[in-house]
């Protein structure tokens, strides 16, 4: 009997799903930002770089100030995007390597991707910019959901150059795709990707559909062009510059996603996520992460936490600013929800949209958890008590992030009670995953040159000569 309440459930949220009509379920689009500081944002007390479109995003929606992302770098934060839930519980907890070839490194075909579940719903599935979740044929987001992709695999690009006479090792020169099919890239990559979109909006603007935008601004490398760099010729850190320009950039291109919305009058029935895949990696772009500690690929506050905006016209108040936690895995159940399809026991997000009505009060999460590596690093979340293992210091710290945002104020020894209970709520956690089934990105080119090292061809004969 138990056995068949998944089906029983499944087969309920189908009908339900289909008795809803096209009207009333919204369009959705997710709008990610890569390597974007928490600082960054005029939203979040950014002043020295232009964020219009963004900060109005927020100002037509909440600005969540404790939004996290479930990890402190690239292709995990994806996967658990995509997935809904932890990527620990897959495995998925580091950086892919870029190989076409590679059949086994991935995002499982155990989990079915939020594009995927949209598609069922009877949504028009669209797929732009950055995937950097495997690169071979399976992996690939016309096979895993996405009606139409155009973009790039790989974890990075060159915001104006194809190159295939450069090595890609990353994927940094390779042609962009759409539909699987090769293309140029012309002019700027955050502008081109923006066309994109635009065309898929327009291409559906009859059906509802689900936009996965993931632009990779202000990611590495340091690139803009000179029109947005002579707005900030005041910033004397040339690498600073650089990346001002660049979001900049992306705000505008945000901006005219946002108008194409309004001139489709399609804007009060499209919800908007905004949010950064990860915090700033501020040595390496000049980002900035604010009052918080640490970076990217770090579980201290400035790795995870990062802007976080959803913004519904009519349907949620606006200029409200939430200090409650939530998480990026949030994203695919508040929208399968809003779309009446089908959700199973796999999803660990919470449906925000009764908190952001006002519907529900309270707290979306007890808590919320981060690891790395197999557990070198970790954190939890619950409430203001923030658990912190990192390799920077012995022993596991505890911060009352409330009070003390750039934790600075290592509390472990003064409150027992306290740590005792966020250990305990992260070895409950920890119980459900699994290891990592595959090597960092660095680790695999270094195993493969090593390879390619071993063997050698036989020399030419002297005949041949």
């Amino acid at each position: 009997m138990n056995r068949q309440l998944p089906s029983i459930f499944v087969f309920a949220s189908l009908f339900l799903a289909l008795t809803i009509s096209a009207e009333d379920r919204p369009n959705i689009v997710f709008i990610l930002a890569d390597d974007m500081g928490y600082g960054d944002v005029g939203a979040y007390g950014c002043e020295d770089i232009e964020t219009a479109n963004i900060d109005r995003l927020a100002k037509a929606g909440t600005r969540f100030t404790s939004g996290y992302s479930s990890h402190p770098y690239c292709s995990p934060m994806r996967a658990g995007l995509m997935a809904g839930r932890y990527q620990h519980r897959f495995g998925y907890e580091r950086n892919i390597a870029y190989d076409q070839h590679n059949l086994v490194m991935g995002l499982p075909k155990s989990e079915m991707t939020v594009a995927a579940r949209m598609k069922a719903a009877g949504y028009a599935t669209g797929g732009i910019g950055k995937w950097h979740l495997g690169s071979a044929e399976p992996f690939q987001p016309n096979n895993r959901g996405f009606d139409f992709f155009y973009g790039f695999r790989g974890g990075g690009h060159r915001y104006f150059d194809v190159d295939l006479n450069t090595r890609l090792h990353e994927g940094y020169y390779a042609p962009l795709e759409r539909n699987g099919q090769p293309e140029p890239l012309e002019g700027y990559l955050t502008t081109a990707l923006t066309d994109g979109a635009i065309d898929f909006i327009e291409s559906h603007k009859d059906d509802p559909f689900f936009l996965y935008l993931a632009y990779n601004a202000p990611h590495g490398p340091l690139e803009a062009p000179e029109s947005y760099k002579k707005k900030y010729a005041q910033i004397a850190d040339t690498k600073r510059r650089t990346y001002a320009a660049m979001v900049h950039a992306l705000d505008d291109e945000i901006g005219r996603v946002i108008e194409t919305l309004e001139k489709l009058e399609l804007r009060g029935r499209t919800v908007v996520y905004f949010l950064s895949d990860n915090g700033g990696p501020e040595h390496a772009n000049a980002s900035d992460n604010g009052p918080l500690r640490g970076g990217k690929g770090e579980v201290y506050e400035g790795g995870i936490r990062v802007p976080f905006i959803v913004s519904w016209p009519g349907q949620i108040p606006s200029g409200v600013v939430n200090d409650h936690p939530v998480m990026s895995i949030d994203l695919m159940r508040t929208s399968l929800e809003l779309a009446g399809a089908p959700i199973d026991q796999k999803l660990e997000g919470v449906n925000l949209m009764p908190f952001l009505t006002g519907a529900k009060s309270g707290v979306p999460h007890e808590a919320l958890f981060w690891r790395m590596e197999n557990g070198t690093d970790y954190a939890v979340r619950s409430g203001s008590w923030k658990l912190a293992k990192a390799r920077d210091q012995a022993g596991i710290q505890l911060y009352n992030v409330d009070k003390d945002i750039g934790e600075t104020r290592n509390l472990a020894a003064e409150k027992p009670e306290a740590l005792g209970r966020l250990i305990k709520l992260y070895e409950e956690w920890n119980a459900k995953n699994i290891p990592p089934f595959f090597p960092g990105y660095r680790e695999y080119h270094e195993v493969m040159q090593e390879f390619y090292e071993s063997i050698s061809a036989p020399e030419a004969s002297v005949e041949e000569g």
